[in-house]
């Protein structure tokens, strides 16, 4: 898959994490949420794209320390290569000692048209990310410079992030509560099953709300909620 349609992007963002979670699990995919990773601010937008990644190794002091002359280029270089609409994934190891990235890198991953930026590591000036608009997920602020415990090594690799195997070109999706990744080749049926489960959640949110038993409604929904359901869908959702 080299690009996600504008319609797919929008039913993926729609229906946030929660529900393509339990999507995922019903086809026994149960490792596909990022763990220990988290939005750097709540408010910032929600995340699709398509994974292109950069790994981390320890940091060592003759390549890596002040006075070394091999400092490596690829961070630099993954800001200047990641494609537009793809998130950046970054192996650091879940350390989170020094950043695995800030503000200027993110704000030029956001001038290229990147869709985020993700790390199981930490960002640095968080203010500065926050005002690229980009959003970005890390497992918490990191000031230390990214070379005191980080060497950066190779891009567009399979990688592991925040315990889950990232492979270039898979779904990223990101919301307040999870990033979470599904293989390209069944993303267009996982997004429609996951849009067809976030409108009857719709509908028995409606229904709780008017006072209506969860027996026959929610988690599994009984003849009754089924032909309720699509009265409701007819009548326009309401």
């Amino acid at each position: 898959m080299t690009m996600l349609s504008s319609d797919l992007k929008e039913a993926l963002a729609k229906v946030g994490t929660s529900t393509l979670t339990g999507v995922l699990n019903k086809r026994g995919l149960r490792s596909m949420t990022l763990y220990d990773v988290w939005p750097m601010r709540p408010e910032q937008p929600r995340m699709v794209g398509l994974a292109f990644t950069m790994r981390f190794i320890p940091s060592r002091e003759d390549k890596d320390g002040p006075t070394s002359t091999s400092r490596s280029m690829v961070q630099p270089q993954a800001m200047e290569e990641c494609p537009p609409g793809h998130v950046l994934m970054i192996d650091s190891r879940g350390d989170s000692r020094a950043a695995s990235a800030g503000d200027l890198y993110v704000g030029r991953l956001k001038a290229r048209g990147a869709a985020g930026i993700v790390t199981d590591g930490g960002f640095r000036d968080t203010d500065g990310v926050h005002k690229t608009g980009l959003p970005a997920y890390h497992r918490r602020p990191s000031s230390p410079p990214s070379p005191i415990a980080h060497r950066p090594v190779d891009l567009q690799l399979p990688i592991a992030c925040g315990g889950v195997a990232i492979y270039p070109g898979d779904v990223i999706v990101g919301d307040r509560d999870a990033v979470l990744v599904i293989p390209p080749d069944i993303v267009e049926a996982v997004a429609q099953e996951a849009l067809d489960a976030y409108h009857y959640e719709e509908f028995a949110e409606a229904e709780v709300a008017r006072g209506r038993s969860l027996k026959g409604l929610f988690p599994v929904a009984g003849e009754e909620a089924k032909r309720d359901y699509e009265a409701w869908k007819a009548r326009g959702k309401k």
